[in-house]
């Protein structure tokens, strides 16, 4: 490497740090501590650092957008998103930050499109729910490689140490599964999405052990791929019509649950007395049906608002190994009784906190 050819990788490498924390101390930010700075500019002087012309011409807008966030989750109009959005936006506005979202509509190839465009904008920061369909992770990997801090909420992606957000999905579903064996089912129908995903492993672990706690089969007839309205109404007369049919059902969201509803009403079954409905969300529809559907809140505001404060904390703390933390966070969740679920035996309950 010869002294005219030095870069800001070059330094980064040479000192064990960030190529932003560089970047930054180059720039004098006050964000980087002064011992720091004065370390990184005196390495830049003895090997005659220069920028070159490109880099002092993208300096103003490196520093304008460095408190600009990127937020990546799989859909806008869902309500679980909406709330984290809200979450997101409300902390970090709090704290003088901006974001720009996208949405990937599970799609994996539209996901890293994302990712690049936003690394290109030079985001401080990222703060994802990775896509349905999503099994390669280069562009998170890039991410971290790039020095950039990365959060993921809700679908995270276990193969990269990062921080993560997400709510209690096994003491959600078990909860959720053990009050329907307790008011009365036996055979219960489990509506999830690809085992992929963690949120879908979680979920279903808890509704098998709560299964296994009672002493009632893990039926494998009993399990379908099904996340969403439509097919919840397509699948559930199917359901329906084997000859041991379920007397409840545990789905993946509410959007399911409320499919799952709606196609037992075209049937005539009386919603609880022959067939319990179980969802996981509580959004608006959740009390927008009839009857008002049971099911697990799962605190979408208060997952934006722990995967933001992770997002600054980490981005404003010195950006070497030694000192950045990453932060788990699982958020409690709540089982909401209404009309689709019969009541506990000798109890009047509303609520079930775990």
């Amino acid at each position: 490497m010869s002294k005219e050819s030095i870069t800001i990788k070059d330094i980064a490498k040479a000192l064990g740090v960030s190529v932003s924390t560089v970047s930054r101390a180059l720039n004098d930010n006050p964000d980087i501590s002064e011992q720091r700075r004065k370390a990184i500019q005196e390495y830049a002087r003895e090997h005659r650092y220069q920028p070159n012309a490109l880099a002092a011409t993208l300096r103003s807008a490196r520093n304008a957008r460095s408190k600009l966030i990127g937020v990546v989750l799989p859909q806008f109009t869902h309500y679980y998103f909406s709330c984290i959005l809200t979450g997101i936006e409300e902390t970090c506005s709090k704290h003088g930050y901006h974001i720009v979202v996208a949405q990937t509509g599970d799609s994996y190839e539209r996901e890293k499109s994302i990712i690049e465009s936003f690394r290109q904008t030079r985001v401080c920061g990222f703060i994802v729910s990775q896509a349905k369909d999503t099994t390669h992770y280069e562009h998170f990997h890039e991410v971290v490689k790039d020095g950039t801090p990365l959060v993921f909420f809700d679908r995270i992606c276990t193969d990269i140490i990062t921080s993560r957000v997400v709510v209690d999905d096994y003491a959600g579903a078990y909860t959720a599964t053990e009050y329907l064996i307790k008011t009365g089912c036996r055979r219960i129908c489990f509506f999830g999405a690809t085992m992929n995903l963690e949120i879908s492993k979680n979920r279903y672990n808890g509704y098998r052990d709560a299964l296994l706690k009672h002493k009632l089969p893990v039926d494998p007839a009993l399990f379908r791929l099904c996340d969403n309205r439509e097919e919840a109404e397509r699948l559930t007369p199917e359901m329906m019509a084997i000859e041991d049919r379920p007397d409840g059902f545990f789905t993946i969201n509410d959007d399911t649950a409320l499919g799952v509803l709606y196609a037992c009403k075209r049937l005539g079954y009386k919603i609880p007395e022959e067939v319990s409905i179980c969802g996981f969300t509580d959004g608006v529809r959740a009390k927008s049906c009839d009857p008002q559907l049971t099911t697990v809140e799962q605190k979408g505001y208060d997952v934006g608002v722990a995967a933001a404060t992770a997002l600054i904390e980490e981005y404003e703390a010195e950006e070497d190994a030694e000192k950045r933390k990453f932060r788990n966070r699982i958020i409690k969740t709540k089982l909401i009784v209404r009309g689709t679920t019969k009541e506990l035996p000798h109890e009047n309950i509303s609520s079930i906190d775990f």
